[in-house]
């Protein structure tokens, strides 16, 4: 099959083999177990470390979605090795994971980019890109028979994630599910990183997507996919899913036991 982005980050981020991939999401789920449910889940907010670091948090978002039935899933990322300016969404044929490889989804993808100036079909930003890419298996896990719409935002100003967030509201359905991955504050002690990820706690669980916004614009806090998040909890709302909760917080020094420089990491839902 022609146009199949490969993985960039098996063997570094998650294991390379389908069953050590499988035995450990497995067992990430399985240590993430939540008594409460979800209705109507629209999004949820992941981040996208190794998994030795993240996993357990990116877990308690993907079981808010256990036995639910989604045909499409728009993974929307940061891009960490390039800028460019624009929103790119593949414009191959599959990703590829130890675990096979999942379609995207080129109906939606074209009504996404049809019209606008700012997102367009292309393999800017998805080429060496982890921030998507470390969604899938945990998708391929849980879900069977979907498709992706993989986006990566070389821009996250205002305009250009408000504009994707008005696109997308257009085009899904209660059998799509937005994924806005991201990790949060970056290479600060523990306690200053609580002062800033606090900041998109509250945010998102007040579902204040202008707010969110303006704090990442005002350096109030930090969120490398923050972009995504606004965009994902922006066309939430627009389709009338305005109920958000923070699953799990937490950060990298719990596994390292270094508390003087740590990452962020956060899961969330956004539901009705």
């Amino acid at each position: 099959m022609k146009g199949i982005r490969e993985p960039a980050v098996a063997g570094m981020f998650y294991p390379a083999t389908s069953p050590k991939l499988k035995e450990q999401i497995n067992q990430l789920l399985n240590e993430a177990v939540q008594l409460e449910q979800y209705s109507n889940v629209a999004g949820i907010v992941s981040p996208h470390a190794g998994y030795l670091y993240s996993g357990k948090t990116a877990a308690h978002g993907f079981n808010s979605l256990l036995k639910r039935d989604y045909e499409t899933v728009i993974i929307i990322s940061p891009s960490h090795r390039e800028y460019f300016r624009g929103i790119s969404i593949y414009d191959g044929e599959a990703y590829r994971t130890p675990l096979g490889d999942v379609p995207v989804n080129k109906e939606m993808i074209e009504k996404i980019t049809t019209d606008s100036k700012i997102i367009f079909k292309g393999i800017q930003g998805h080429k060496g890109e982890h921030a998507v890419e470390v969604q899938i298996p945990f998708l391929q896990v849980i879900m069977n028979g979907f498709s992706i719409v993989p986006i990566v935002l070389g821009d996250q100003s205002r305009n250009f994630v408000f504009e994707l967030a008005d696109k997308l509201a257009l085009v899904i359905d209660d059998k799509t599910l937005i994924i806005a991955s991201s990790d949060l504050s970056h290479f600060y002690s523990r306690s200053m990183a609580d002062k800033l990820d606090s900041v998109v706690e509250s945010d998102i669980n007040n579902n204040d997507y202008e707010k969110l916004q303006s704090d990442l614009e005002t350096g109030r806090c930090e969120a490398c996919g923050g972009g995504a998040i606004v965009a994902m909890m922006r066309t939430a709302n627009l389709i009338n899913k305005k109920k958000a909760r923070v699953l799990f917080r937490t950060d990298s020094g719990d596994v390292t036991g270094d508390h003087s420089e740590v990452v962020g990491y956060l899961s969330a839902v956004i539901y009705s």
